[in-house]
């Protein structure tokens, strides 16, 4: 059992000074002037922290990616140190470019070895290309059987890396990935990579308007890849839909036109898109190609999810977003689109997935799980081949 006293909290709403009360993995009371006596009962003195929810990172390649610049460009696999020094207590781990080396199995290994060393990990079935590559050599099964499945993605469209999927594909699978979503009581949700090209958003539209499958069974990510994209994912998002605006970048992309992540929030409310449908997500372990005019690869960054935490730091300090719109974003947003029941909150009986800030917003303690991973800045859970 675990008892933080006397602490500033967000649930993500701010509902001043409270105790929290941790046992058995959940939040078992959130009150004022908690009195608790038991044997082995943990108190944290929170005087001067700011407790908020564990960070949602919805879009990371936990088996690592990349392969743009050849085999020795493959990044490496993500870390259970790289998760908690972030405040990233739930993960979603998807493949990406390369379908062919990273398979499922190993996605859904890496996934379970997570969950074993203590945080939560789910996975999408597929990668960028269509027809997807499953686990059982069907997509509503792998959503009906496997625990850790809970969508389809990063299936990539407007990319010239994409397979180019036509109207008749796509829509195929999405209704696919909502009929298995509704049978087996999760998301069912198409988390889409979004490329350079002019055709954007269309692609999604398209089946939107000429068919039944609703705005809500997309997760688009890389809105804010560049300006153009970005200003059709405001008005996408003013219809309806879900957007996802990923943090991990370089200098190179920002000077290409790509809107920072922290900026691509502010900006989105002002347009007058609603908090609830926005995301952030690191694009984790993914590759950061860089390339010269003429085209040519010339060297490769790798995604983070510090990226994340860094995201939502700086839309408070820097863009002046409020606490409880930035935490939105990578906690009970994610949480809710992807229907993790018990994420996102701290709130009696969900899982006590805990961050502690100090004023300057640093964090200082992480709980996965009721589990504390990270006590003063200090790691206390590390992976296992660390």
């Amino acid at each position: 059992m675990i008892l933080i006293k006397n602490v500033k909290t967000f649930k993500p709403e701010a509902i001043g000074k409270k105790d929290l009360l941790i046992a058995g993995g959940k939040f078992i009371d959130v009150d004022e002037q908690l009195d608790i006596s038991y044997s082995g009962l943990k108190i944290i003195d929170g005087t001067g922290l700011t407790a908020v929810p564990g960070f949602i990172d919805s879009h990371v390649h936990i088996l690592g990616g990349g392969g743009e610049g050849g085999f020795k460009t493959r990044t490496p696999e993500i870390k259970l140190s790289n998760m908690i020094s972030a405040g990233v207590t739930t993960v979603v781990g998807c493949i990406g470019t390369d379908g062919i080396s990273r398979r499922m199995e190993s996605l859904v290994a890496k996934a379970k070895g997570l969950k074993e060393e203590g945080v939560s990990a789910y996975v999408y079935s597929g990668s960028y290309r269509l027809p997807i590559a499953t686990l059982t050599n069907d997509v509503m099964k792998d959503l009906l059987f496997i625990e850790e499945i809970i969508g389809v993605g990063e299936i990539a469209i407007s990319d010239h890396r994409s397979s180019q999927p036509s109207f008749e594909e796509l829509s195929k699978l999405s209704a696919d990935t909502r009929t298995a979503g509704i049978l087996s009581n999760k998301a069912g949700i198409l988390n889409v990579h979004l490329g350079d090209s002019d055709k954007g958003l269309k692609p999604i539209i398209e089946i939107v308007n000429n068919t039944e499958i609703p705005i809500t069974q997309y997760l688009p990510t890389h809105i804010n890849r560049n300006e153009q994209l970005f200003k059709e994912g405001i008005e996408y998002a003013k219809k309806g839909g879900y957007i996802d605006f990923t943090t991990s970048t370089t200098k190179q992309f920002i000077d290409a036109g790509e809107v920072e992540a922290p900026l691509a929030i502010k900006k989105a409310i002002e347009s007058g898109v609603k908090i609830n449908q926005i995301t952030l997500s690191s694009d984790g372990q993914g590759s950061l190609p860089a390339f010269d005019s003429t085209g040519n690869f010339t060297g490769l960054a790798v995604g983070t999810s510090m990226s994340l935490y860094n995201a939502f730091k700086k839309a408070i300090k820097v863009y002046d977003v409020s606490i409880e719109e930035a935490l939105m974003t990578i906690t009970k947003n994610p949480a809710d689109i992807l229907k993790l029941t018990n994420k996102g909150e701290i709130k009696v009986n969900l899982d006590a997935d805990l961050v502690l800030l100090d004023d300057e917003l640093n964090i200082q303690y992480v709980i996965a799980n009721g589990k504390i991973m990270m006590e003063k800045n200090i790691m206390i859970q590390k992976g296992t081949f660390e």
